[in-house]
């Protein structure tokens, strides 16, 4: 069966599988079993990225403090490559972790440090759990600096047994990762998947997260997840969540949304473009003079629609949030504007400090 879908119909399966639509999810556990991944960032314009990204989900009722309790008190979630994920995800990923690193140049450099590889296991063993600057660095063959990291192999080292299965994050000193044995940090009994049935599986985790997906999207892979769809006016083929196809009817209305950068419901660009007519460029990276919203603006979701960037900072100092700029694609109705208004004082009320517009 295909499913033919209004643009419309489409751009409300997104919003609400990315649980931005007016019933808001109960805890941080919910959201991140539903979204699979909470992106980890420390550029805080406004906040960090995953603290952002939840807010902009629970609201007013989440506190940071709900987060770290989940990763590092309950196990409930679990750090892996720059991102919260739920427990539940992790015996889907073990079977390709297992089979890491798939590319040769990885593979010889992890064979020329097998003597550095089992010091840092022993020592991890032996002291754990520990900052990577606790750890010596006694690799036989160094990795060229990329631009992100320095001289020190021990953080490499770390991030290859982390793909492997083999160490884990068991939590943060500030925005510091601490590490330990994977054994030590993820849950014991889990269930067991061979590669191919884990794979379907994840494909079906990230079509349940995305709602509809472009059938061979790279930026949203998912297979044969799902079943197929049309959006009325394209030629592409999409695969679609039946259990979203089904709640279509249950219409509880939308709500404005100040989304993070780097919030994974901006993630598929081309997705963005095609279903939510919106074209987002991250200007972060560009030089000031060619910014059009701002340095890190945040995209203003109302309702189904993307409305416009929010360009606004919090000023610790002053305990306030300046609002420099609400860039409105079109002009926003007077009770669209009350609605942006009114999420603005919400923003400040979480963040404890007053709303100052500087427009």
């Amino acid at each position: 069966m295909t499913h033919r879908l209004t643009l419309d119909q489409a751009r409300r399966i997104a919003v609400r599988a990315q649980l931005l639509d007016a019933d808001r999810p109960g805890d941080v556990v919910e959201v991140a079993e539903q979204l699979g991944a909470v992106k980890i960032d420390p550029t805080a314009t406004i906040a960090p990225c995953e603290h952002t990204v939840l807010w902009s989900r629970i609201g007013w009722s989440y506190e940071s403090g709900q987060l770290i309790k989940a990763v590092e008190m309950d196990r409930l979630l679990f750090e892996y490559d720059g991102a919260f994920r739920p427990a539940s995800l992790l015996p889907l990923m073990l079977p390709a972790m297992r089979g890491w690193p798939r590319r040769e140049s990885s593979r010889q450099w992890l064979e020329a440090n097998a003597g550095f590889r089992a010091d840092v296991v022993a020592r991890l063993r032996a002291e754990g759990p520990l900052l990577a600057s606790q750890i010596p660095d006694t690799a036989q063959v160094s990795r060229a600096p990329d631009g992100w990291s320095g001289s020190n192999q021990v953080p490499h080292m770390l991030d290859f047994l982390m793909r492997q299965g083999v160490v884990a994050i068991s939590g943060r000193e500030s925005r510091h990762r601490i590490w330990d044995l994977a054994e030590r940090v993820y849950p014991r009994d889990l269930p067991e998947y061979d590669e191919d049935e884990a794979a379907r599986l994840l494909d079906e985790r990230r079509l349940q997260a995305a709602g509809i997906a472009k059938q061979k999207s790279p930026w949203t892979p998912v297979g044969e997840a799902g079943e197929p769809a049309t959006i009325e006016g394209m030629r592409t083929k999409w695969r679609v969540d039946p259990d979203a196809v089904a709640a279509l009817d249950e219409d509880d209305g939308g709500r404005v949304a100040f989304l993070n950068p780097y919030d994974g419901m901006l993630f598929d660009r081309p997705r963005l473009r095609d279903v939510f007519e919106f074209e987002y460029v991250l200007e972060q990276f560009k030089p000031k003079p060619q910014r059009r919203y701002g340095f890190f603006a945040h995209p203003i979701l109302l309702g189904d629609r993307f409305v416009g960037m929010l360009d606004a900072e919090v000023d610790r100092e002053r305990e306030v949030l300046r609002v420099n700029a609400v860039h409105e694609f079109l002009p926003l109705e007077p009770e669209e504007d009350e609605m942006v208004r009114a999420e603005l004082d919400e923003l400040g009320e979480w963040l404890g400090v007053s709303v100052v517009d500087a427009r």
